[in-house]
């Protein structure tokens, strides 16, 4: 999801992190820094202010029309709707992200986060600009007709995104016990990695444990070295081409497909 925005607060707190990070790589690990690869994930989270301002209007109004048909409303001021819809946005989080990863309409918009080549803060804002058309706001809609105010689903998924922002480096380690429950960045540095046998891992929010149930979960290998980025790169830091690359390719399989169950297999099976 990037159609939540993010208060100037905390886009504070993003700039000095992403600064701490950049001077401890440089300074400190001497492990380098790609400049050029983070301006260009700004210049891709520019757009993606635009893009997720029209994606909230329309959004909003959908999700609105949905509260109305609900059967039941949830209290908002009950702290148990609170946990409860805590636990339902990362159930419906779990399955919207590992969706994004394994339905090629979805990873066409989802494909741009991971196109970065270095798992750094500025990774983090990367996101794409159609998620309108992806549709992956459609996951969840039925928390919403279950009960839950869209403001309070809206507020908890912001929380887990902001969460994951700091999921998004190499600065922290092995967190010990917290890894068998929590999201950390050692858990989120195999989600981004393309390596081939950790592809499609790790798609919790904040917690790992639906991982756990559904049998996507993966440790870090002690013995091979993470590589991010995309299995097909962009090869470019262009923000326009970083987020139309995978549209782009999914357009051409279309065009070159041979007939209706091709044309579908293209659009909705699994990304190549």
């Amino acid at each position: 999801m990037e159609l939540l925005g993010r208060p100037a607060g905390f886009g504070l707190v993003m700039l000095a992190a992403i600064a701490l990070e950049a001077l401890w790589r440089l300074a400190i690990v001497r492990r380098g820094y790609d400049g050029l690869g983070a301006a260009a994930s700004f210049g891709v989270a520019a757009g993606n202010l635009v893009a997720g301002a029209l994606t909230a209007a329309v959004v909003g109004v959908v999700y609105a029309a949905a509260w109305r048909l609900a059967p039941v409303h949830w209290p908002v001021w009950n702290v148990w709707t609170w946990v409860a819809g805590f636990v339902a946005v990362e159930f419906a989080y779990y399955w919207q992200h590992r969706f994004s990863h394994t339905v090629r309409w979805l990873w066409a918009t989802h494909a741009v986060h991971h196109s970065a080549e270095e798992l750094t803060l500025p990774a983090a804002i990367r996101l794409g600009w159609t998620s309108l058309v992806s549709g992956a706001w459609v996951m969840f809609l039925p928390l919403i007709l279950a009960g839950f105010d869209p403001l309070v689903v809206l507020a908890l998924l912001a929380f887990n995104l902001h969460y994951q922002f700091f999921l998004h480096t190499e600065a922290v380690g092995g967190l010990g016990p917290l890894e068998w429950v929590l999201n950390t960045p050692r858990r989120h540095g195999v989600h981004h990695a393309s390596n081939p046998s950790l592809l499609d891992r790790n798609f919790g929010g904040v917690l790992i444990v639906f991982d756990r149930l559904f049998g996507t979960l993966a440790d870090r290998p002690e013995d091979e070295p993470l590589r991010y980025g995309l299995t097909h790169p962009v090869g470019s830091r262009n923000p326009i081409r970083i987020a139309f690359h995978e549209w782009g390719r999914l357009i051409g399989d279309l065009r070159r497909a041979r007939s209706m169950r091709e044309a579908f297999r293209a659009a909705f099976g699994r990304p190549a």
